[in-house]
């Protein structure tokens, strides 16, 4: 009998950050992300990821969220843009803040950090993945035609811990008001 099994169940998931995006955001994004994300792989909610892949096991990566979050006002990210993602369509987010932040976590991080996270970090929500290049263009012909900037806050962190599907909540480190 061959048994089929994810490459985490013997050993510890890793760790994903987010940023925790308002409700009126998150909202928003999710009901496109309904639209138009392929039903069988769209089992997360819209989120900004941060980081895709941390050691878990690290009490020092908690306690840096703890800090960080303790020390950051709320932040305020402008959607720009729609673009598109190759096989996919995003919402293009901008930050200075966010892109400040980001550098201090990847400095700390630095030596856990796959290529992936060493990047310089593109802030954006994924409303469609994974289809045809032609479904993506499609896609963003429509959402270009009605997009019109608006504000959206981070208002912390999450925490998640990847276990080859569905990502597992673990804990959210709001911002200091």
């Amino acid at each position: 009998m061959i048994v089929a099994c994810s490459p985490y169940m013997h050993s510890d998931p890793p760790l994903i950050v987010t940023l925790l995006l308002d409700e009126e955001s998150v909202a928003f994004f999710n009901v496109l992300r309904k639209k138009y994300f392929p039903p069988a792989l769209n089992f997360l909610a819209a989120h900004l990821t941060l980081f895709h892949h941390l050691p878990s096991g690290n009490a020092s990566i908690e306690k840096n969220l703890e800090t960080w979050s303790q020390e950051q006002a709320i932040l305020s990210l402008q959607v720009t843009a729609v673009k598109c993602i190759g096989r996919g369509v995003a919402y293009k987010m901008e930050s200075k803040s966010l892109l400040q932040l980001h550098k201090q976590m990847q400095q700390k991080w630095e030596p856990w950090l796959t290529p992936q996270d060493k990047q310089t970090l593109w802030p954006h929500i994924t409303v469609q993945n994974k289809v045809s290049a032609v479904e993506a263009k499609h896609t963003l012909t429509v959402l270009q035609a009605s997009f019109q900037p608006f504000t959206s806050y981070g208002l912390g962190f999450s925490l998640w811990a990847y276990e080859g599907g569905p990502w597992r909540f673990l804990h959210n480190f709001l911002f200091a008001q």
